[in-house]
């Protein structure tokens, strides 16, 4: 007898224009960062536009074993009563994280810095993935952490008085800065890191608005972001926020709408973090048409939406520098590259090998089961498009290996493929963007 699976297919087949107006569901770095520090912070906030995909609902369900109290309101709004100043308490159970290799690395720092205990454990993916890399410098500053063989999951973090020190992470990584911070609120004196190379910002502009005491200098070649904690552990102050629209999210009907001929897309809500922006600098240069409106404020990151058109993608050498500034959106712009005329080099991309899934081999194996010339080196990734009028083959089946950006991905190139493109698994993609295949319909997309 076979067994069962647990996989749920699905295929996408090449449409029409795209077109009309979709709103992205809220910024996932951000809506972790939020829950977790709503809920050390003394009294009630309200967040507006949580991302509410299984990543964040595993955070949110952390943070309620720790002891906040955490619920959603009819209208949407997330209501969050803190704990106040080391008010966490050790969960009676492992914090199961599923896939949320953000959450899972966030909530350790945390939990380091609380002077309590936990357990952590995740879904196989995520217990593949290293975790030394936010363990080593947590036991600098005095964590004392179990892991299992290689630094993966479970781990076990003990109780244990950290003390201020300067920490320069080995892997430049905005999680690792992250958890240095969130372990630093529970000490009595400052914590420094010290990066090589300047990582997303999300912690230190979310720790400033509730309150934290945060500077970010830049001395002798390293970006330097200190918390000061100067009369004992951080005191932190319940605040509403608007999360904005996740710019990883919309990479997604983006490359669809450049690609589809004819396609004219509005997506609304986008975060424009210099950080986090990569993909579109990357597509304006291929000669995308992609235009902002409305350009504002929300809760501390510039947001705007963005109309994006159909257009005449051309190859491109994507330098390696910018390789930190959309390093979650290479999936996409492999696929926007399959459909540009000419030759597109991606450098740097070492950090792909160790993310959900190694997202290298699994981008080179998907297009190459589609008819699509690709290479891939150890940290390099090489895409020869069809032109602006795509004759990509298609009718493959991709092996997705539990990660939501290549499903996503590669159902956007079955939009101008000549055979429908298939998936192993669509079960994941609610990790992150739970409203995909909704909003990709409301655009006129074929996806079974």
């Amino acid at each position: 007898m076979s067994a069962v699976s647990n996989k749920h297919p699905a295929s996408a087949r090449r449409a029409a224009a795209l077109t009309g107006h979709g709103r992205l569901p809220g910024d996932k770095s951000i809506s972790h960062r939020a829950l977790i520090l709503a809920s050390l912070a003394t009294g009630t906030s309200h967040i507006r536009g949580l991302l509410e995909g299984d990543d964040v609902l595993a955070t949110a369900q952390a943070m309620r074993a720790m002891g906040a109290a955490i619920e959603k309101h009819e209208n949407g709004i997330w209501r969050v009563n803190g704990v106040g100043p080391m008010g966490l308490k050790s969960p009676t159970a492992p914090l199961d994280f599923g896939n949320a290799g953000t959450g899972v690395r966030l909530v350790m720092g945390l939990v380091a810095g609380a002077g309590i205990e936990a357990e952590f454990i995740g879904d196989a993916s995520l217990s593949s993935r290293p975790m030394g890399r936010v363990l080593d410098p947590l036991r600098q500053m005095g964590a004392q952490a179990e892991a299992a063989e290689g630094g993966r999951l479970p781990v076990r973090i003990k109780a244990a008085p950290l003390l201020p020190a300067s920490i320069t992470p080995d892997v430049a990584s905005a999680q690792v800065k992250s958890a240095i911070l969130l372990a630093g609120l529970g000490i009595a004196g400052d914590i420094s890191v010290c990066e090589k190379t300047a990582t997303r910002g999300h912690s230190e502009t979310m720790l400033a608005l509730f309150g934290a005491d945060i500077s970010v200098t830049d001395e002798d070649g390293f970006h330097i972001v200190t918390l000061h904690n100067r009369q004992g552990p951080s005191r932190l102050t319940a605040r509403d926020l608007d999360v904005p629209g996740d710019p990883s999210s919309a990479a997604f009907p983006m490359i669809a709408a450049l690609t589809v001929p004819g396609s004219d897309v509005v997506l609304e809500n986008v975060m424009l973090n210099r950080q986090r922006d990569g993909l579109i600098r990357v597509l304006r240069e291929m000669g995308g048409d992609i235009s902002m409106t409305h350009k504002r404020q929300s809760s501390g990151e510039t947001v705007a939406d963005l109309r994006v058109r159909y257009s005449a993608l051309h190859g491109l050498d994507v330098a390696a520098d910018i390789a930190p500034d959309m390093i979650d959106e290479f999936p996409a712009l492999a696929i926007a590259a399959a459909s540009a005329q000419g030759t597109t080099h991606m450098a740097g991309l070492a950090e792909l090998r160790v993310k959900e899934s190694d997202r290298l081999a699994a981008m080179e194996a998907g297009l190459k089961a589609n008819g699509v010339t690709v290479e891939a080196g150890e940290d390099w990734l090489r895409v020869t498009g069809s032109g602006p009028n795509p004759s990509i083959a298609g009718g493959g089946m991709v092996e997705t290996h539990h990660d939501h950006r290549i499903a996503m991905a590669f159902l956007c190139l079955g939009l101008v493929a000549e055979q429908a493109v298939s998936v192993d698994d669509r079960a994941m993609i609610a990790t992150s963007f739970p409203e995909f295949f909704t909003l990709m319909a409301t655009l006129g997309a074929q996806i079974d």
